[in-house]
């Protein structure tokens, strides 16, 4: 019985190398236009409230059986809450489901720092949309730099 259960939990392990799937820059587009703003090569999001910033889309990305990485550096000024990254992805036929960074989450001021998340495919499993937001709680501001998504095969 212990066996299956940590067979369950157990982290997939690396076939290969990642690959880096899709990088942004402050010349594409945000979802959200109302709280954040470009500042030379980062974005800048404002909030006097919780808030969920979207930022990013990634249709049909061809993607099963790897390890998804949804990484970003962040730096922080008075956030009275937490804010961390948040990555859904999308099944046709199958719902939404999501990934969330409460493990690298920040708060207070900081400086740079490299957050990411994971999200684990399974053979078979191909989303056909990734959402790549951030999640402010509170109020504060937040820097964003290097936003990316990585794809690792796994066994």
């Amino acid at each position: 019985m212990l066996k299956w259960l940590k067979s369950i939990f157990k982290v997939p392990q690396p076939a290969g190398p990642s690959q880096e799937l899709k990088s942004f820059t402050v010349s594409d587009p945000t979802i959200t236009k109302e709280t954040i703003w470009v500042e030379g090569d980062v974005w800048r999001v404002n909030t006097d409230s919780d808030q969920t910033v979207r930022l990013f889309a990634i249709p049909d990305p061809d993607v099963e059986q790897c390890t998804l990485t949804y990484r970003a550096q962040m730096k922080t000024e008075a956030v009275n809450g937490r804010t961390y990254l948040e990555m859904w992805c999308r099944f046709p036929g199958g719902g939404e489901f999501f990934s969330k960074g409460f493990n690298n989450a920040l708060k207070g001021t900081n400086d740079w720092t490299s957050c990411e998340i994971p999200f684990y495919l399974k053979k078979g499993q191909k989303p056909d949309l990734l959402k790549l937001n951030l999640v402010v709680e509170g109020k504060g501001s937040v820097l964003l730099r290097n936003v990316r998504v990585l794809y690792t095969p796994i066994q």
